[in-house]
């Protein structure tokens, strides 16, 4: 759909409409999941939900750090000290060992994501190790056919252990790179040459890896509009086939290492919007899709194919291609869906490793979704992926009349067509393309917890 390439900048808009929000990789999102409901209540849900028949994706979270980046607002821990890794990785077997018996069946995974943290802070040996151990509780792929990913701090990946990685299986790399100059990278505590990102590239596609992503964050210390176009022209030239282009939030108040960074040394909201602006132009530029938010993505890309045949999908790890697995999250805050139910893990490590060493595993909070939450979520996931919903879809998947159910919203709708940011056709919401950079604000219309015209705490700013 050549259409979705189409991005029209109206600062106007912009700046009436960037409120903060959701990013809509669940709904309900995070906010919502409660501390009260039990976790056998939730897994028992989950299990009455799901589909058995369906594909599984598996994600396990390696929280371990050497180094603190302090932009970072991920759940990590920092050290130095390698031994700390085996403990972690034996409570989670344990975890693992037990929610296989709840949802393995021996489902397919077609999925997989080792995420963080630094996932290659463990050592070959302890990644050959986890893998070893998931295939002996699921049912992983051994044809090289699934979506087989990790991330990768470029500094903590030699020639070896790119070699390991896909030996065991993995097929995706996602390379952190944030910005290629070192005044930046002096400031955020994270030095890394681009020879170095360059080499782990020229390995990971030695060894056959099918898709490179590289992640990088507009907002941080000392960027300019200039200094970010020579980021991205150094990128480009290194043709990763997806890319994701992440806005810096300032709140130390929230994340402690956010307090090493000075605040007078950011680049201001109006340079932030330049740089965003010439950052979408530069990439569709250069031939890759915008897939939506911060992320894009070669033509060819599974994910452009998919948005283009109307099955991409959202969730915790972003956009995907796997709408119709179920999500088995593993290790300290990680969030799975499982049916109508999702559910986080604890958050902090000793909670997490107490929690599993008494019962087995560490559910701390979830929800579970009733009717209206599965009818939201259905609407938002196809504005947010496809940038377009039929309404006549919704009303007979639900048996529902779409203008009665959300007689609410039509004011909001009606208002979002006066102003630009969607067409009202028939049946047909189409997001245009001066609307689809706000396509966070325009899924808020259907979310049910927030509040539509204010600030709305916990979120960061749409862009």
């Amino acid at each position: 759909m050549d259409s979705n390439n189409l991005i029209k900048w109206d600062l106007d808009l912009i700046k009436r409409y960037d409120l903060s929000g959701p990013r809509y990789t669940s709904y309900p999102t995070a906010l919502q999941f409660d501390p009260e409901l039990s976790a056998r209540d939730l897994v028992d849900a989950g299990m009455r939900t799901t589909d058995e028949s369906a594909p599984l994706s598996l994600y396990f979270h390696i929280p371990f750090c050497a180094h603190v980046c302090y932009y970072c607002a991920c759940n990590k821990v920092i050290t130095r000290n390698r031994k700390k890794a085996q403990p972690y990785l034996d409570t989670v077997y344990k975890e693992m060992a037990e929610v296989s018996q709840w949802y393995s069946k021996d489902r397919i995974v077609n999925q997989l994501h080792w995420g963080g943290g630094t996932p290659t802070f463990i050592s070959d040996d302890q990644m050959v190790e986890l893998m070893n151990k998931t295939r002996q509780h699921f049912n992983l792929r051994d044809d090289d056919k699934g979506d087989y990913s990790i991330e990768i701090d470029p500094r903590e990946a030699n020639a070896d252990t790119i070699k390991v990685l896909r030996d065991i299986g993995f097929n995706r790399i996602s390379l952190g790179v944030q910005d290629v100059h070192e005044e930046v990278q002096r400031a955020v505590n994270r030095v890394q040459p681009t020879e170095q990102t360059q080499a782990v590239l020229d390995n990971a596609r030695s060894a056959g890896f099918r898709s490179v992503n590289m992640d990088l964050i507009y907002g941080l210390p000392y960027q300019t509009l200039d200094s970010f176009k020579e980021t991205l022209d150094t990128v480009i030239a290194m043709d990763p086939d997806r890319l994701s282009i992440f806005n810096y939030a300032h709140m130390p108040d929230r994340f402690r290492s956010q307090s090493h960074i000075d605040a007078d040394t950011l680049p201001s909201p109006e340079t932030k919007l330049a740089i965003l602006e010439s950052t979408i132009s530069k990439l569709l530029d250069a031939g890759y899709a915008y897939i939506g938010m911060d992320h894009f993505a070669k033509p060819d890309d599974e994910l452009a194919l998919a948005q283009q045949n109307g099955q991409l999908h959202r969730n915790f790890q972003g956009y995907t291609t796997h709408a119709d697995c179920d999500l088995v999250a593993m290790g300290v805050s990680s969030i799975s869906q499982i049916g109508r139910v999702y559910y986080q893990n604890e958050h902090d490590i000793a909670q997490y490793t107490k929690a599993v060493d008494a019962q087995n595993y560490a559910i701390k909070r979830g929800v579970m979704m009733t009717d209206d939450d599965v009818i939201r979520r259905e609407v938002i996931t196809q504005l947010i992926c496809h940038f377009q919903l039929d309404t006549r879809t919704i009303e007979q998947q639900f048996a529902l009349n779409f203008a009665e159910y959300f007689a609410e919203e039509q004011a909001e709708l009606k208002q979002f067509a006066a102003d630009g940011l969607i067409e009202l056709d028939g049946s047909q919401i189409k997001v245009t393309p001066s609307g689809r950079l706000l396509i966070r604000r325009i899924c808020m219309a259907f979310d049910a917890y927030i509040p539509k015209k204010q600030q709305s705490s916990g979120f960061s700013k749409i862009i």
